[in-house]
């Protein structure tokens, strides 16, 4: 029987053609964690790298007992490689950072005393951007403005991945797509309490970018996501019927306006109201077709969180008077 050694901190770090990077954080990594006397270790994630980035963390783990290679299959992205670090991560607190040298491990006991404030996410904020202007921190700060107004949560930065996290707080979350930039947002849903500390922002020493403006537009895709899934994922028929009503209800109300003019006033409909009569018949279509989309996404949520007993609601703490017993 295998027995693990307890371990206190997992830092995990997904890398995808990091080899001239890999060697340099790890150093940085073991010389920032000296200070604590818990026991740690550290996963880096090969996200389907093509370099030599997987025979280099291979070599590292070989050298340090610490240190846990995940190697996917292919290039899944960088939601998927965290993910694949939480699940194997078997420390209490779980702190996630990029591979590029852009974080400095130097700064993970400031997310870490910050965390034993009771906080259960500290996120940290690239404060300071060292990327470009017009191509990255423009569509950057439009982007953190509208998910800090959507998820209600003021925070400045939601797109960085230097994070701590308690593991209670990342395990179950479920993570797909490229909703690692969300996390801060979906950990809130259940209650958890969210800070931020201000970080560098180092420039990339080595190797290329992985992020370009293309990612930046799917992000306002993914906002529209994430705001449905904050406030409707368990009732979509309230969003959906609610839209449907609208629709129908003017729709009503317009070919209610054209009985008249047809019955009390005798006005030809189709010659003097023809567009009006078109969009009367569609707007009542369109309420129906949004009810029905309405009750279909009832149905399914009703049936994902039934057949997989998922809960709706996130417990913190249960407190109970201990009960005096009498023998008899």
């Amino acid at each position: 029987m295998e027995i693990t050694e307890p371990v206190r901190y997992s830092i995990v770090i997904p890398l995808f053609n990091e080899e001239q990077s890999a060697r340099t954080l790890y150093n940085r990594i073991v010389a920032a964690m000296e200070e604590f006397e818990d026991p740690y270790q550290i996963i880096f994630v090969d996200d389907g790298s093509r370099d030599a980035t997987y025979k280099i963390v291979s070599e590292i783990c070989e050298e340090d007992g610490r240190v846990v290679l995940i190697r996917l299959r292919k290039n899944f992205g960088q939601t998927a490689a965290l993910k694949a670090g939480f699940d194997f991560a078997r420390g209490e607190v779980i702190v996630s950072m990029d591979g590029d040298l852009q974080h400095d491990p130097a700064e993970i006991p400031a997310f870490i005393a910050k965390l034993e404030e009771g906080y259960d996410i500290v996120s940290g904020w690239r404060y300071e951007r060292q990327d470009n202007w017009l191509m990255r921190r423009v569509p950057s700060r439009v982007a953190n403005w509208l998910l800090a107004k959507l998820s209600g949560l003021d925070l400045h930065d939601f797109g960085t991945t230097f994070k701590a996290y308690r593991q209670e707080a990342i395990k179950d979350l479920p993570l797909y797509g490229d909703s690692h930039r969300f996390i801060p947002a979906l950990a809130s849903w259940s209650g958890a309490t969210i800070a931020e500390i201000p970080i560098k922002n180092i420039n990339r020493q080595s190797g290329k970018s992985n992020y370009g403006i293309s990612r930046t537009l799917t992000v306002f895709l993914d906002l529209i996501c994430l705001k449905f899934l904050l406030d409707y994922s368990t009732k979509p028929l309230q969003f959906f019927g609610s839209w449907g009503l609208l629709s129908s209800g003017a729709g009503i109300a317009t070919g209610l306006f054209l009985l008249y003019e047809k019955l009390l006033r005798q006005h030809e409909i189709m010659k003097e109201h023809g567009p009006l009569l078109f969009a009367a018949v569609l707007l009542i279509v369109c309420g129906i077709q949004l009810i029905s989309v309405g009750l279909l996404g009832e149905m399914l949520s009703r049936t994902y969180y039934e057949s997989q007993r998922k809960p709706t609601y996130s417990v913190r703490e249960v407190k109970s008077r201990p009960q005096m017993t009498r023998d008899l």
